[in-house]
């Protein structure tokens, strides 16, 4: 017995923004707590940051737990973004996770389809 649901696209959509905008907002949350806590240093490379390059320092979750996020700060440690990938690389090999992320949804669309018109205004 088969049922027509109708998906409600606008409401899913109104989620996911949601759910990002609560990420986003966790996000810099404890971004902005854990570089006013600790020195501008990957704890790994010892690479010191600048308010020019502080965008390549991110905050990682020792325990891979994003949202354990105690007031102490016992939970992060600032790395550079290089060594950040490699902590999650040696950390997914630890565990055998072999999952892959979903393969990207295939473009159907032609950006360069009315170039040519657009070119000779």
């Amino acid at each position: 017995m088969a049922t027509n649901k109708t998906i409600d696209h606008a409401k899913l959509d109104r989620i996911v923004a949601d759910q990002r905008r609560a990420s986003e907002a966790r996000n810099l949350g404890y971004r902005e707590r854990a570089l006013k806590m600790y020195p501008w240093v990957c704890g790994r490379c010892a690479r010191e940051f600048t308010r020019v390059n502080l965008q390549e320092l991110t905050v990682h979750h020792r325990n891979h737990n994003h949202d354990d996020n105690p007031e102490d700060g016992s939970n992060w440690e600032l790395l550079c973004v290089y060594c950040h990938d490699n902590e999650h690389s040696r950390y997914k090999d630890f565990t055998g996770d072999t999952s892959t992320p979903a393969p990207a949804a295939v473009a159907t669309g032609n950006p360069f389809a009315d170039l040519k018109s657009l070119l000779k205004k």
